[in-house]
């Protein structure tokens, strides 16, 4: 689960959906991409909301992801609570192994918030979910098999954190 980078707010006329990256958020998510390399994650597929910035996420964060993932940018993740992002992964097919979401606050958070039963950084999931983020999950069972509470929070890094 991966919180897109930060995002710019200079140009106030555009619409929320239209807003990209700001050098900062640029930065972190060149940063994510060290790190996802470094750390060998290789999901399958990448789910990406459609607004510009988890977009620009992706596209930096992309070519470190290892075995050339699927990408489906989709519409219905800009925006979706908690409750509309469980229901998507839990409707990804039982073939795919392993999957990347990209998306917003305070959707993601909450659904990792939701699932995740335990773990080491669980707290500090709970005191802040910064831009550019990201959290890993494992639980027993397939995509349908994800409930509250099910998942063991495996690994949560900051931007911050990673220099």
């Amino acid at each position: 689960m991966l919180r897109h980078a930060k995002s710019s707010r200079k140009d106030e006329r555009l619409a929320d959906h239209e807003r990209p990256l700001a050098g900062r958020g640029r930065k972190a998510a060149a940063r994510m991409a060290e790190h996802v390399h470094a750390e060998g994650i290789s999901p399958e597929l990448v789910l990406c909301s459609s607004a510009v910035r988890t977009r620009q996420t992706l596209e930096r964060v992309l070519p470190a992801l290892g075995g050339h993932p699927a990408v489906r940018v989709e519409d219905e993740l800009y925006g979706a609570g908690e409750r509309a992002l469980l229901e998507r992964v839990r409707r990804l097919p039982g073939s795919v192994g392993s999957a990347m979401l990209i998306g917003h606050n305070p959707g993601l958070e909450d659904l990792v918030l939701s699932v995740a039963g335990s773990g080491d950084r669980l707290a500090d999931v709970r005191a802040k979910y910064p831009t550019g983020a990201l959290a890993t999950l494992e639980w027993e069972g397939g995509w349908a098999d994800l409930a509250p509470g099910a998942a063991v929070l495996t690994g949560f890094v900051t931007p911050r954190e990673l220099g």
